[in-house]
């Protein structure tokens, strides 16, 4: 454990603690949320330096009064025993975290192979996730959907984000999510009751939006306007106010049909453009620097299957840590706090072990 590091983070807390308490900071409500993030998120470091200090002057006020009066050696020997795990603990909360931890996120859900069948299983996996966003007390809103016509999604784009501030943020429980999801059941188009598989894609990235660090070129983009439309393709806007954002460059396209007007639906789109691309940035770099370690748990590659969904046994088996459990109609419902869980520690150890 480094004197340096606990003493850096203990002087960034007391300048956020300073910033955060000035009402000019406030009349910027991204830079407001931004620092009550980064103070969020090493609120805990903090608490957990104060209390290691804490016992350590009083292990040391107990041995010197031991000295004088054994009654107190008892109590130094306490707190000398509690020291280690106090350490360990401040150990762990400097080990270097995801920076994204305490962000919002994107989320698109994409039907693949299965035809109607995998769009409903879509469909199903936005459930999931919008209950499970419920349980924890986000907020989501639908960006984009291109509905089935059995009431699933060929493709739909979700932004779910926290109310307030915390280190533990969407992106810390969410990123996980990214990859192929795989279901095997009878399709409520299979007649003769046979089992079959089909799978739908997810991507998920932090939604950075304006922070995001990449600047875009309006000579890079092609825009397209479109009428909003609902289930069944009925429209739901008399005007063309959607839009379709294509980033040539990449072929990332982005498109926003839940505001009113043209305007924010454009402002929307470029904000998760620039998520995209500041997302696919930090792959690009991270791969080049260490392109003989990839990790096992996180991706935002659509092409890995990292889950299966067999309703058959009611079995949810993510392939990446070996988890398995019997409770698929809730984790279906939104009881995903113990699959996460699983995906979050070995996060962890491998973080500590790289």
């Amino acid at each position: 454990m480094s004197a340096p590091a606990v003493e850096a983070v203990l002087a960034e807390h007391a300048e956020l603690e300073l910033r955060l308490a000035d009402p000019e900071i406030h009349a910027d409500a991204a830079t407001a949320r931004k620092l009550g993030r980064r103070y969020s998120q090493i609120g805990p470091i903090v608490a957990a330096a104060r209390e290691l200090a804490a016992a350590r002057e009083d292990e040391a006020a107990a041995r010197e009064l031991a000295a004088e009066d054994p009654s107190f050696a008892a109590e130094a020997a306490a707190l000398a025993e509690r020291l280690p795990a106090l350490e360990r603990r401040l150990a762990e909360l400097l080990v270097p975290r995801d920076p994204h931890d305490g962000d919002d996120v994107v989320l698109e859900v994409k039907s693949g192979e299965g035809g109607e069948e995998s769009a409903l299983f879509a469909g199903d996996l936005v459930r999931m996730y919008l209950r499970y966003a419920e349980r924890r007390g986000w907020t989501t809103e639908v960006l984009d959907a291109v509905p089935s016509d059995l009431g699933g999604y060929k493709d739909i784009t979700l932004s779910v984000r926290s109310r307030t501030p915390a280190a533990d943020g969407v992106w810390a429980a969410l990123k996980f999510e990214g990859g192929v999801h795989r279901v095997q059941r009878v399709p409520v188009t299979e007649s003769q009751g046979r089992v079959h598989t089909s799978a739908a894609g997810v991507l998920v990235y932090p939604d950075t939006g304006e922070d995001a660090a990449v600047e875009v070129d309006e000579n890079d983009l092609r825009v397209d306007v479109f009428r909003s439309s609902g289930h069944g393709g009925q429209s739901v806007n008399t005007t063309d106010s959607a839009v379709r954002i294509t980033h040539l460059p990449t072929g990332i396209v982005v498109s926003c049909q839940n505001e009113r007007s043209q305007l924010q639906n454009r402002a929307r789109a470029m904000e998760v453009l620039r998520s995209r691309l500041q997302a696919l940035a930090e792959a690009e770099a991270a791969a080049q620097a260490s392109a003989d370690r990839r990790s096992q748990v996180r991706t935002v590659d659509r092409s890995e299957r990292i889950r299966t969904y067999n309703y058959p046994e009611s079995r949810i088996s993510d392939h990446r840590v070996g988890y398995k459990a019997h409770n698929l109609p809730a984790v279906l419902d939104g009881d995903l706090d113990d699959l996460l869980a699983a995906l979050a520690t070995a996060e962890r150890a491998e973080t500590v072990g790289a």
